[in-house]
C-alpha cells in the first residue's frame, strides 16, 4: 500500500474486531465514543472551506485568507491527532495484548500514520 492509498476497512476487518470477540463485546472503532464531537469538528472545518472560498470568491486580502488557512489546518490537525490517540489506545492496544503479527502490523500501521502526519 502506497501513502496515498486509504484504507477504508469495517468493524469486521480493522483488526480490533479479535480482541472483541474474545471479550464477546460489540466492536466498534476507537473514535465511536467521541463520534458526535468529531461530526461537530468536521461540520466547522467545512464551514471554514466555505468560508476561505467566499473569501477567495470576494478577493479579499492574502493575508486574511492564509490566516484563515492556518487555522483550517490547525483544526484539520487536531481531528488527525485526537483519531490517532483514539486509534492507538482501542485497536493498537487491543492489538499488543493479542500479540503476533496482528500486532506487528498494527503496530507498522499507526507508525506510518504518524509519518504521514508529520510530513503534512
Amino acid at each position: 500500500m502506497t501513502e496515498a492509498t486509504q484504507t477504508t476497512e469495517t468493524a469486521d476487518d480493522c483488526g480490533c474486531a479479535a480482541a472483541d470477540a474474545a471479550a464477546e463485546t460489540p466492536h466498534h472503532h476507537g473514535y465511536m465514543g467521541d463520534k458526535v464531537r468529531y461530526l461537530a469538528r468536521l461540520r466547522r472545518i467545512e464551514g471554514q472551506v466555505r468560508g476561505i472560498h467566499r473569501m477567495v470568491d470576494e478577493e479579499k486580502y492574502c493575508i486574511d485568507i492564509l490566516t484563515q488557512i492556518s487555522a483550517l489546518t490547525s483544526a484539520l490537525e487536531n481531528v488527525a491527532l485526537g483519531l490517532l490517540d483514539d486509534h492507538m489506545r482501542h485497536c493498537v492496544a487491543d492489538a499488543a495484548r493479542l500479540g503476533g503479527a496482528a500486532a506487528e502490523e498494527k503496530f507498522t500501521e499507526a507508525a506510518q500514520a504518524i509519518a504521514r502526519l508529520v510530513k503534512s
